[in-house]
C-alpha cells in the first residue's frame, strides 16, 4: 500500500482561508506596484546620463519605450515569482501581503499566463527600441533579459534559489536598464553611465535583500536559498547596509561636478532609519516598514541625483529639443 504524504497541519488554514474569490485589487496587488520604483529608477538614471553626455540630444519616444520594458519586466517577474513559489509551497505561509497562487485562490497558470503578457509587452516595446535605434544586437540583451526574469524562480533549478537573486537584479535592474537606456538614447555609452548603473543596482540588491530577510525562515524552511538564507541574518544584515549606503559615494562623486546632486544625502533621512530598523530588527514584521523606506528613499534618491545632472545641462538652446 502506498504511502499517503502528510501534509503540514499548520499550512493548510492559511491555504483554505484565501480560497475565496479574487478581486481586481488582488491582481493590482499581485503586480507588486512598491517594486516598480526599482524599474522608473534605472531609466531617470540612465536619461540623465544620455544628457549629460550630449545636452542637445535626446528621444522622447524611445525614453518611453525604454520605460515600458523596464516596467513590463518587472511586473511580468512578479508574477512569475507569485506562479512559481506558490506552486513550489514556498508561499504557503508568510508575513507579508498574500499572493495570488500561494493563497490557494487563483489556479496557478492564469498567474504564469499573466506573467508570460506582461514579458511578451516588453519583448514588443524592446523590439521597437531596436527597430527604431538600429542596433540588432540588442535583441541578444532583450532575450536575456526575459530568460533571467523566468528562471529568477522558475523552472526546475531556479537560480533565486541557489543565492544569485541579487546578481540578477544588479545586472539587469541596475547596469543593464541604466547603460541601456542611455545607449539607446546617444547610441554609445557615456562613462557616467556604469556608475549610476552601479548605485541603481545596489538598490536593487538592498531591496531584495531586506524582502529576503523578513522571509528568511519560511524560505529556509522551504528549501529556498537565497542569499540571505546562505550568509545568516547576522551577515545579510551586513550586507543590506553596504546595499543601501555605498550608492551615497556616487552622490559624493557626481557633487563635484554637479552641485544640485549634492541634495540626493537627504535621502539618508529615509534609508538610514531603513538600516537601523533591518539591524535591529526582532521579528519579521518590522522588516515590513524596512522594505517600504528603501524603495521609497531608492526612488527619492535618482529622482534628485536625476534633476541634479539634468538642470545644468539645460540651456534656452536645448529646452526646444527637450519640448519637441
Amino acid at each position: 500500500m502506498a504511502k499517503q504524504k502528510r501534509s503540514n497541519p499548520t499550512q493548510q488554514p492559511r491555504k483554505q482561508a484565501n480560497a475565496r474569490s479574487v478581486t481586481l485589487r488582488d491582481w493590482i496587488s499581485g503586480a507588486r506596484l512598491r517594486t516598480l520604483p526599482l524599474a522608473v529608477s534605472p531609466v531617470l538614471l540612465g536619461f540623465a546620463s544620455a544628457v549629460s553626455a550630449q545636452p542637445g540630444e535626446f528621444h522622447w519616444v524611445r525614453a518611453l519605450a525604454a520605460l515600458a520594458v523596464a516596467l513590463c519586466l518587472q511586473i511580468g517577474v512578479n508574477y512569475a515569482n507569485d506562479y512559481s513559489d506558490g506552486v513550489r509551497g514556498t508561499d504557503d505561509v508568510r508575513v507579508g501581503p498574500a499572493r495570488l497562487t500561494g493563497g490557494g485562490g487563483v489556479d496557478p497558470k492564469r498567474v504564469r499566463n499573466l506573467a508570460f503578457f506582461f514579458f511578451a509587452l516588453a519583448a514588443v516595446a524592446g523590439l521597437f527600441l531596436v527597430v527604431r535605434t538600429e542596433q540588432w544586437w540588442l535583441l541578444a540583451i532583450g532575450v536575456l533579459a526575459i530568460l533571467a526574469a523566468w528562471f529568477y524562480t522558475g523552472g526546475k533549478r531556479p537560480y533565486g534559489y541557489a543565492g544569485l537573486g541579487e546578481v540578477f537584479v544588479f545586472i539587469f535592474f541596475g547596469l543593464v536598464a541604466t547603460v541601456g537606456t542611455a545607449y539607446t538614447q546617444v547610441l554609445f555609452v557615456p562613462s557616467n553611465a556604469w556608475v549610476l548603473g552601479t548605485a541603481a543596482g545596489l538598490f536593487a540588491c538592498a531591496v531584495l535583500m531586506v524582502n529576503n530577510l523578513r522571509d528568511l525562515d519560511q524560505d529556509r524552511n522551504a528549501g529556498k536559498r537565497t542569499l540571505a538564507v546562505l550568509v545568516g541574518r547576522g551577515t545579510g544584515r551586513i550586507f543590506f547596509g553596504v546595499f543601501a549606503l555605498a550608492p551615497f559615494v556616487a552622490t559624493i562623486m557626481f557633487m563635484l561636478v554637479y552641485p544640485l546632486s549634492g541634495f540626493a544625502l537627504f535621502t539618508l533621512l529615509i534609508l538610514g532609519p531603513a538600516v537601523v530598523i533591518t539591524s535591529t530588527s526582532e521579528t519579521p514584521r518590522d522588516l515590513i516598514l524596512a522594505l517600504k523606506l528603501t524603495s521609497l528613499g531608492s526612488f527619492a534618491w535618482a529622482i534628485i541625483m536625476a534633476i541634479g545632472i539634468i538642470v545644468p545641462n539645460i540651456t534656452p538652446a536645448v529646452v526646444p529639443a527637450y519640448l519637441g
